[in-house]
C-alpha cells in the first residue's frame, strides 16, 4: 500500500473515532465499543474498495454494505458522513427523536444505509440475498457485510453460510468482528464459536486471518477476496474493542455504555492528539 493512502485512511479512522464518540456521547446512550474497533475496516472499505457515489446512494450498480451488527451504527454513521453522504455534524443528532441516524441502521433514513439491521443474524441473510440478487442479474456490484464475534452464536448466522457456500456467492465477502468481547464478557465465557476460521472452512467458505487494525493487511485480504471464484470469503479480523481510547479498549463494560462528559473530553482529547501526530507536518 502507497504510504501516503496509508496515512489518509489512518488520519480518516482516526476522524471516524471522534465522530463515533461524539454521536454516543450526544445520545447519551449507545455502542461505542465494537463501533471503535470496527472503525479501520469499514474507513477502508468506503474510502478505498466500495464502488458506492453520496451523490447517487442508490445507483444500481453500487457496491453493497449492511452492518449485520447493526448496534454498531456510530461508526456506520461516522463513515458515511466523512464520505460525504451528510454531513458530520449530524452526527451530534444520532438517537434523538425525528433524526436520520437511528440507533440502529435503518433504510429510507440516512443515505447509504443499504439495510435496516440490529437483530442479529439477520443482516448477514440478507446480504446473501443482495449477493444471489446480483449473480442472478450478473450485476457487477459486490456485496460486504460485517458481523460479530459473539453473533456467531446465532444459528441464523449459520444458515446464511450454508446458503452462500451452496449458491457460490463469490461476490459476498463478510467481515467477522473478532475481539472476543460480547455484552455479558468474552465470548469464550459466554458459548465460544471458536475455532472460526475452521468453521467457515468446514462451512464452504474461503477464510483470510488478519490484524483488523492493519490498513496493508485490509487490503491485502479484500484483494484476495476479489480473485476467490465459486465460494463466498470470510474475513477474520482480530481487532480490539474500543480501540484509540485508552479506557475502553478491552472493556466489555463499553459494549454498550455512553461516556460522561469528563470521559468525552478525556477520550476526544486522546483521539486529537492522535489525529494531530499523524497530520504532523500535513495529511
Amino acid at each position: 500500500m502507497d504510504a501516503q493512502i496509508k496515512k489518509r485512511l489512518e488520519v480518516t479512522a482516526c476522524k471516524v473515532r471522534m465522530g463515533v464518540v461524539e454521536g454516543v456521547y450526544n445520545a447519551k446512550s449507545g455502542h461505542p465499543g465494537g463501533s471503535l474497533g470496527l472503525a479501520d475496516a469499514l474507513t477502508y472499505l468506503y474510502m478505498a474498495r466500495m464502488n458506492v457515489s453520496p451523490d447517487n446512494p442508490n445507483m444500481p450498480e453500487r457496491d453493497r454494505f449492511v452492518l449485520s451488527k447493526g448496534h454498531n451504527a456510530p461508526v456506520l454513521y461516522s463513515v458515511l458522513a466523512h464520505r460525504g453522504f451528510f454531513p458530520v455534524d449530524e452526527l451530534k443528532t444520532l438517537r434523538k427523536i425525528g433524526s436520520r441516524l437511528q440507533g440502529h441502521p435503518v433504510m429510507g433514513k440516512a443515505p447509504g444505509v443499504d439495510m435496516s439491521t440490529g437483530s442479529l443474524g439477520q443482516g448477514v441473510s440478507a446480504a446473501c440475498g443482495m449477493a444471489l440478487a446480483g449473480k442472478i442479474d450478473n450485476a457487477s456490484y459486490r456485496v460486504y457485510t460485517a458481523l460479530g464475534d459473539g453473533e456467531l452464536q446465532e444459528g441464523q448466522v449459520w444458515e446464511a453460510a450454508l446458503f452462500a457456500a451452496h449458491y457460490g456467492l463469490d461476490n459476498l465477502t463478510a467481515v467477522i468482528d473478532n475481539n472476543n468481547l460480547q455484552i455479558d464478557g468474552k465470548i469464550t465465557d459466554v458459548m465460544s464459536p471458536y475455532p472460526i476460521d475452521e468453521k467457515f472452512k468446514a462451512f464452504g467458505w474461503h477464510v483470510i486471518n488478519i490484524d483488523g487494525h492493519d490498513f496493508e493487511q485490509i487490503e491485502a485480504a479484500f484483494n484476495e477476496a476479489e480473485k476467490v471464484s465459486g465460494k463466498p470469503t470470510a474475513i477474520i479480523q482480530k481487532t480490539t474493542k474500543g480501540k484509540g481510547v485508552s479506557f475502553m479498549e478491552n472493556q466489555a463494560s463499553w459494549h454498550g455504555a455512553a461516556p460522561n462528559e469528563e470521559q468525552y473530553n478525556k477520550a476526544m482529547a486522546e483521539l486529537q492528539a492522535r489525529l494531530d501526530e499523524l497530520t504532523k507536518g500535513g495529511e
